[in-house]
């Protein structure tokens, strides 16, 4: 009997040990495709510091404001400029931070034909003109109190960003804030055209 307990013993304890081999190769399996999912992702996604824009092909639509004095202002006033409309707020934390930035890009290219258009979101002029002056904006600010702006592109979330090009066509389109490296690498092409 006790080569009978012996030898039943010893296949359990070769069982246990190849239960825990077949543990450690499915964990380390588990593992590695995680580390190769991880790798894979990170190498087919460009990386520009931030949010890659869709293109898009639809006409700019019809857009008539008021800026920050009260004159009237259309988008179809700015035909044959590359344009990049900003729907923003001064509560929204993103849209401030890009705002430095869109100033900027916007100073350093507005001799290229080019403008950039921040729009606010519904709030009250008094505050959006006290904003745009302590930020210094070198680009027009114009007011939207029905978020008309936000209805015609279709998108709620802010910040949200479109460029329009030279024929009055939307070929991109962002969700988010926007970095210098975005800019350049998305727009000053289109200004070269």
């Amino acid at each position: 009997m006790p080569e009978n307990q012996n030898t039943k013993r010893q296949g359990s304890e070769r069982y246990l040990g190849m239960l825990m081999i077949g543990i450690g190769l499915i964990m380390f399996a588990a593992i590695a495709g995680i580390v190769l999912i991880n790798q894979g992702s990170t190498a087919s996604t460009p990386q520009v510091g931030g949010l890659v824009p869709a293109s898009v092909n639809f006409a700019a639509p019809e857009l008539e404001l008021k800026d920050l004095d009260g004159n009237p202002v259309a988008l179809s006033d700015y035909r044959g400029k590359v344009v990049l409309i900003n729907n923003w707020a001064t509560w929204c934390p993103p849209c401030r931070e890009e705002m430095p930035v869109l100033d900027a890009y916007h100073a350093d290219h507005v001799d290229e034909n080019f403008s950039i258009i921040a729009v606010d979101a519904g709030e009250p002029g008094a505050d959006v003109r006290t904003y745009a002056a302590s930020m210094e904006l070198s680009f027009p600010v114009w007011l939207d109190p029905d978020m008309e702006a936000i209805r015609v592109f279709r998108n709620n979330g802010l910040p949200s960003s479109y460029v329009v090009n030279k024929d009055g066509m939307v070929v991109l389109a962002w969700n988010g804030a926007i970095t210098r490296e975005m800019l350049e690498k998305y727009v000053t092409p289109l200004l070269e055209n």
